[in-house]
């Protein structure tokens, strides 16, 4: 094909977006030709404008469209590389990378831009934004944070050091990204036929999932392999415990060794984050990455870690001791526990206590009850109404295709369309999550004009197997949930400014709306919308139902413990260990021997020396930098989201008004202003942390000893 200008798929930016026609052969002509788009932007908007008169169109506007294209044109190629990677496709994303990450840091360092931006926020039109327009006003300020932050104050000397860093970490974290895939895909378990009674323990949905994973391989028997829906239930359920171990082993130590190592990836990492900090003023990189989040500084998360590990010990070492208890009357040969035996045992010892089962509320969950539900839910939330479309077309078949419309009558208008992508497969990474990929713009006063948005969500849940529709655990459905929250962030903004859209908020921030929907998946009211037996359209049984509430919390501390592990382990890394990489003395504990030490007051059983997890913890290493020295967002914004949802549970789960007001004041505003503002106009007030422990059966007055 072609890569001509007028042939090539990525050079215009286009809301249908054909995903059926891009190639690896389109990337690099692409992404030249907007570089050279982008740059004479650049020197646009850096030259003395016509009249020598700075103002809101010729500066701040024309900053904001800086780069559009090429944003947009690299956002789909990124993606492409997540769910569709193949040696061509992955070998041109690496060669545009460079490019890319020269101009964007290029970008925050052109002495002309930051001259042009100074000069604006110094004339009376720029003075005035914060009564005539507080939201550009808010972009104007972030701006001018963002050149300092990025260098634009530094000596040539520093500027190009910092451009070499950011370079090489985009080069790093894609590698440490394409180790962890590969690591992940190198693994498989196959059962043979003649040991079939080794599955013992399994539900027939995993032993389903095998077979067909196996034939599809073109092997006899049961395959398993390291994506969550194959290694989970080993774990939870498989009686064999040296396979539990085997697998167990195998997912903790991925790209830790050989040909996928990541461990010297993670040190490089870690070194030029704290070089690239040190170099810009800061103490450490956790001080750089959240001064503009709402902790500010990385002591003050590690504080809310650590309150927060404080209040939740008590019940985790209650929690412990009654696993140990429940498996040495059980079975006394197991001995001291090991970490592949404690979701096993974990699962037994909430069958005996509470007579429940996760895989019995498969039946109730079909993906496509669930996603109607879920669509139904929002409807009565916000009045907005979710329908397929066939206008888009996608990267896979797999792929679904929706639009969502506001609005009643000749006032009903289409807010934008997005992508559902589900299910594993071995060119996509693992895990879940949203994208946005065009934000659009509010319409006029008068209802005019006003542009669509375009976002996406992913995941890697239970595939229909054996004639079957894919029936979905019910952390899979809360996944789901999850998802469609923060996609509702970017579908429903109305901010009228993209970079303050949607979920370009803090990153302590962005879970909120994702988290709150979680919410609606433990509300009878809310699952009887969507969980239905697949096969009867009978409800979840009261009794089923109510063995479910009552497990709810179930050792609710040591889920929280190993959040907040992975969150301490994280803040460790770049407030102590990196800072120890400059030190050739010898003095310091390897990559692995550190971070296990950190991590293992969290676990329940002693973790081994080859314990690796940090090796595949893309969260932290992967593309961008979202989660790094800030993994602690998930337990910050559920505190967040449980004081929320607190309103909810007061004025009821379906409650229009309350909706409204979520949508309003916290779904529509994006970064239009401070986070901590958006909450209290919301709630009222600033959130309680109390909220939380309740919801967890975590209050001192619910029992800890």
């Amino acid at each position: 094909m072609s890569t001509a200008s007028h042939d090539n798929p990525l050079v215009t930016e286009t809301f249908r977006i054909p995903f059926d026609a891009i190639t690896a052969a389109h990337v690099e002509p692409a992404v030249d030709e907007l570089l050279a788009q982008a740059q004479a932007q650049v020197e646009a908007i850096a030259a003395t404008p016509e009249g020598g008169t700075r103002d809101r169109a010729n500066t701040l506007d024309a900053f904001e469209e800086l780069g559009r294209g090429l944003e947009w044109a690299v956002g789909v190629v990124a993606h492409l590389e997540s769910v569709m990677t193949n040696d061509e496709l992955r070998g041109a994303y690496e060669a545009i990378q460079p490019k890319v990450s020269a101009f964007s840091s290029s970008v925050y360092q052109h002495a002309g831009l930051y001259a042009a931006l100074r000069d604006y926020a110094a004339t009376d039109e720029a003075k005035a934004l914060p009564d005539t327009d507080p939201t550009a006003a808010r972009l104007l300020t972030r701006l001018l944070d963002a050149f300092k932050r990025n260098g634009a104050e530094l000596d040539e000397a520093g500027k190009e050091r910092l451009a070499a860093i950011a370079l090489e970490l985009t080069q790093t974290t894609t590698k440490f990204s394409q180790n962890a895939l590969d690591a992940t895909n190198a693994f498989e378990l196959v059962i043979a036929p003649e040991d079939e009674a080794k599955l013992a323990g399994l539900p027939e949905s995993a032993i389903a999932a095998a077979r067909a994973s196996a034939e599809q391989k073109g092997v006899e028997g049961w395959r398993f392999t390291l994506q969550a829906p194959s290694w989970i239930p080993i774990l939870t359920y498989m009686d064999d415990r040296a396979i539990r171990e085997q697998v167990w082993r195998a997912y903790t130590r991925r790209a830790s060794a050989d040909e996928f190592d990541n461990r010297g990836h993670i040190e490089t990492i870690l070194r030029l984050r704290e070089e690239r900090a040190q170099l810009l003023g800061y103490a450490n990189f956790a001080d750089l990455v959240l001064e503009d989040r709402m902790a500010k500084r990385g002591e003050s998360a590690r504080d809310f870690v650590r309150d927060l590990q404080a209040k939740t010990e008590p019940f985790f070492a209650r929690e412990s001791e009654e696993l140990r208890a429940f498996v040495a009357e059980r079975d006394p040969s197991v001995g001291e526990l090991q970490p592949w035996d404690v979701g096993y045992w974990a699962e037994r010892q909430r069958r005996a206590l509470y007579d429940f089962d996760d895989e019995a509320l498969r039946p109730y969950f079909a993906l496509e009850s669930v996603l109607a539900g879920m669509f139904e839910l929002v409807q009565r939330l916000y009045g907005i109404e979710v329908e397929t479309t066939d206008e888009l077309p996608t990267w896979h078949p797999d792929v679904r295709t929706y639009e969502i419309f506001d609005g009643e009558g000749e006032a009903r208008r289409s807010l934008g369309c997005f992508y559902a992508d589900f299910h594993p497969r071995e060119s996509k990474r693992g895990g879940a999550w949203m994208n946005a990929l065009m934000t659009g713009l509010p319409p006029n006063a008068d209802g005019s004009g006003g542009e669509r948005h375009l976002g996406l969500m992913c995941g890697n849940l239970t595939k229909p197997v054996d004639g079957k529709p894919a029936l979905l655990t019910h952390r899979e459905v809360e996944t789901i949930f999850h998802e469609f929250g923060h996609l509702l962030h970017h579908m429903l903004s109305e901010v009228e400014i993209r970079s303050l859209a949607g979920t370009n908020v803090a990153w302590d921030f962005v879970e909120l709306p994702s988290q709150i929907m979680e919410n609606w998946c433990w509300e009878r009211a809310s699952l009887d919308l969507f969980a239905r037996h697949w096969e009867t359209g009978e409800p979840i049984p009261d009794d089923l139902f109510d063995k479910m509430i009552r497990a709810k919390n179930f050792r609710s501390a040591s889920a929280q413990m190993r959040q907040l592990g992975f969150a301490t382990v994280d803040l460790a890394l770049h407030l102590e260990y990196a800072a120890k990489l400059g030190d050739d003395s010898g003095e310091r504990p390897s990559l692995l021997d550190y971070a296990r030490e950190v991590a293992d007051p969290f676990s329940l059983a002693d973790l081994p020396e080859d314990y690796a997890m940090i090796c595949a913890f893309s969260h932290l290493f992967a593309g961008a930098v979202a989660y790094a020295s800030g993994y602690y967002s998930y337990k910050w914004a559920e505190v967040l989201d449980a004081d929320a949802f607190g309103l909810f549970k007061e004025k009821g789960v379906f409650d229009r008004e309350t909706g409204t007001r979520f949508r309003r004041e916290i779904l529509a505003r994006g970064n239009s202003r401070d986070p901590a503002e958006l909450y209290r106009a919301f709630r009222g007030r600033d959130p309680e942390l109390d909220a939380l422990l309740a919801r967890e059966g975590l209050l001192p007055s619910q029992g800890a000893a």
